[in-house]
């Protein structure tokens, strides 16, 4: 199967509602460009280095989604070009953002990574913590990126009951967060508040069924790494 073929397999198995981000790491522009010639203008890294060389080698009208760990003193390298950053996972990193999207006359989109499955070496926030920074007076000054909505990954399981448990509760929280935003007193930094980014090539249509408007798909449309 070709990376054209696979591509369009996905989209029109996608409902419209739903985005996809074709997870692009360590694939050579070689075969991003097949994607893009197909028609995919977003793609996925998680690794600022590898997404900076593939930005300035590849057509401008691309979307590039940050969709791995993010080290704060990374972000200036991204800062100038990145559309969305998946992986928001503390107020520092978020300060680091806002400040390099200012130096760079930017705003830049975000999603808060939500801690939902049950191993530890995932990131993200518990709902404590993403309670905490929301109402934190650092947040509601920040001018500089706007919070699109919320990411989260699912346990590394074949057992689809837990997955979909994981996935119900980032939808939960995203929904009582969406019912909560006009009391934020943040609007403008949360006024579009409406993307669930979760589901990956082995279970994004469990992820559409429980929600999810964005998924980051790789190798079903690259093939394996």
């Amino acid at each position: 199967m070709s990376i054209t073929s696979n591509l369009n397999t996905i989209k029109a198995s996608l409902p419209e509602h739903v985005t996809l981000v074709a997870v692009s790491k360590t694939k050579p522009v070689l075969d991003l460009m097949q994607a893009y010639e197909a028609g995919q203008r977003i793609f996925g890294e998680n690794k600022i280095q590898e997404m900076t060389d593939k930005w300035e080698e590849m057509p401008k009208d691309i979307q590039w989604h940050m969709i791995g760990h993010v080290q704060s003193n990374k972000v200036k390298f991204m800062a100038p070009f990145v559309s969305l950053i998946h992986g928001v996972d503390s107020l520092k990193l978020l300060q680091e953002i806002n400040k390099q999207a200012s130096k760079n006359n930017r705003i830049i989109d975000c999603l808060l990574q939500i801690h939902i499955a049950e191993e530890e070496t995932k990131f993200g926030l518990d709902e404590n913590e993403l309670n905490e920074l929301l109402s934190s007076s650092e947040f509601k000054e920040m001018k500089n990126i706007r919070i699109l909505g919320l990411m989260g990954m699912a346990t590394f399981t074949e057992d689809q009951n837990q997955i979909k448990k994981e996935f119900t509760h980032l939808k939960s929280i995203f929904n009582s967060l969406h019912q909560r935003k006009s009391a934020l007193q943040c609007a403008s930094t949360i006024d579009n508040f409406s993307t669930i980014s979760m589901g990956m090539s082995g279970d994004y249509q469990l992820a559409i069924e429980c929600g999810s408007t964005m998924v980051r798909i790789g190798s079903s449309i690259f093939g394996g790494r």
